[in-house]
């Protein structure tokens, strides 16, 4: 009889969750430790463009909770050029994520703080 791999709970990669911030609004808040490196949200992130501009899909719920995180010149989540975030550096549970705009978004305001 040939052994099954034990399967992953969705919930077993999710490391973060909405919240309020003390930086602006709502932010993006560590669940548990997360280990530098570590790729932080599911494959679902995408990049959305109606003709010329960005926005939100219809299903606006369903999105990744990427889209709150909060910039900081002092990132602790870093992105690549295929939109995957991952930790820059080990990030402690109940710390807020926040990442440099700058990185991936040519259109981040320059004079954000």
């Amino acid at each position: 009889m040939k052994r099954k791999e034990p399967r992953t709970m969705p919930h077993e990669q999710v490391y973060a969750r909405i919240g309020r911030s003390k930086i602006h609004g709502v932010g993006v808040f560590a669940i548990r430790d997360i280990p530098k490196g570590t790729k932080i949200f599911p494959d679902d992130d995408s990049e959305l463009i109606w003709g010329e501009t960005y926005g939100p899909p219809n299903s606006f719920n369903l999105m990744t909770v990427a889209w709150y995180l909060n910039h900081s010149k002092t990132p602790n989540v870093g992105c690549d050029k295929d939109y995957t975030f991952f930790a820059l550096r080990d990030i402690k549970k109940g710390e807020e994520l926040t990442a440099d705009y700058h990185t991936y978004n040519e259109f981040a305001n320059p004079n954000w703080i």
